[in-house]
């Protein structure tokens, strides 16, 4: 935390990050990100202004251009609240390898943020809330290098299952729009009042894991966990060491095997949301083309937010990244896995100037994949 007169910047808690270059004036706050611990990943930026109601604040983060992804920033507008409740946009412009932007204090604090954080209390909450569903199992399959439990919950109405689908998410911990994707996706498989959801259940059980990196994400890092590695390039070779995290799901994956993986993310650049397959694997043939096929035209037809025209170059055929968790479930499961992409700025189909793509948007698109799921599994 640092004060300046009646201005005070403070990043200590939960997802927090921000270093104070100088704020010895309201229209003169300037910022750095700080790095991801033991790497050189920055981005993600999560901190509490406090200053006197009616004062206009500038505020300029000085390092944009050093940033992980600085074609992130054109077009990007800064999540805010005064509640950590409600998130709404603030206009920013990127000059000169900076992002400003500028607010009048209506009260006297209010928080930032790269996306609406999703914090370690709230996962917690989700999971309790998850489980006390008869039809669910919390599984903590082990520790995280910050003795964090790895969670997994286990979903399905019925003891012998014809079909098995993975959902994870958070891999990257700053990608905050990909675990309010799985709260979205889990309170549809859950109600019983969506048919959809309960004929699912009767046939397949689901395993999802909210948060991948929950290290990451308390530290306030854009993309690695606490040793510093970036947890989607682990799926080759994982390590206890390293990447437990990536270690622990992976054995669980291979003890169960399945039919559907996906691998929830964001885009720091794009603004659409979109999916990556399996072009590159070595293994890749008609059978996952037509799965995946199957995936897009469903999800195009119940979602208005999805769309296939922009996202991720395909790799070349035998040229895919092993290293990759989308890529390595396909490759040895040989069946349908895709990272789902959702943007940090705005869906260009339909934006909404107030709020960019939010949390409530995240969530209503992770409930829509329930059908494509079925669509899929309707074939397998």
């Amino acid at each position: 935390m640092k004060i300046m007169s009646q201005i005070t910047i403070s990043s200590n808690f939960d997802s927090g990050n921000i270093e104070v270059v100088t704020a010895d004036a309201a229209n003169n706050i300037q910022l750095n990100i700080r790095k991801d611990n033991a790497s050189d990943f920055l981005q993600w930026f999560h901190f509490r202004l406090e200053a006197p109601i009616g004062e206009t604040c500038t505020l300029t983060i000085k390092n944009a251009a050093k940033t992980a992804y600085p074609k992130g920033w054109p077009g990007y507008n800064v999540c805010t609240s005064w509640n950590r409740q409600n998130w709404f946009r603030t206009p920013s412009t990127y000059e000169n390898g900076e992002l400003s932007f500028e607010i009048t204090m209506l009260q006297s604090s209010v928080y930032f943020a790269y996306f609406a954080p999703y914090s370690h209390e709230r996962h917690l909450d989700l999971i309790a809330w998850a489980q006390e569903d008869e039809r669910t199992t919390c599984e903590t399959l082990g520790q995280t290098l910050d003795s964090r439990a790895m969670h997994m919950l286990k979903i399905s109405d019925t003891d012998e299952p014809e079909h098995k689908v993975w959902v994870i998410a958070r891999q990257h911990p700053g990608e905050t729009m990909a675990e309010w994707f799985v709260e979205g996706m889990l309170h549809a498989l859950l109600d019983d009042d969506t048919p959809l959801a309960k004929q699912l259940l009767q046939t397949t059980v689901f395993y999802v894991v909210p948060n991948m990196n929950p290290d990451g994400s308390a530290r306030g890092n854009l993309r690695t966990n606490a040793a510093g590695a970036n947890l989607n390039r682990e799926w080759q070779t994982p390590s206890m060491e390293n990447s437990p995290e990536v270690f622990l799901v992976r054995e669980r994956m291979m003890q169960e095997g399945g039919d559907i993986f996906l691998d929830v993310h964001g885009d720091e650049a794009i603004p659409y949301n979109f999916v990556a397959g399996c072009e590159g694997n070595p293994s890749y043939d008609d059978i996952h083309a037509t799965k995946e096929h199957i995936f897009k035209d469903a999800y195009e037809a119940i979602s208005p937010d999805f769309q296939d025209e922009h996202g991720y170059p395909k790799d070349e055929p035998g040229k895919g990244n092993m290293k990759l968790a989308a890529n390595w479930m396909g490759e040895n499961f040989k069946t349908l896995s895709y990272t789902i992409e959702m943007p940090f700025k705005d869906n260009d189909n339909l934006p909404n100037i107030e709020t960019g793509w939010s949390p409530e948007r995240a969530g209503q698109f992770g409930k829509d994949v329930l059908f494509p799921i079925a669509e899929v599994l309707k074939g397998s």
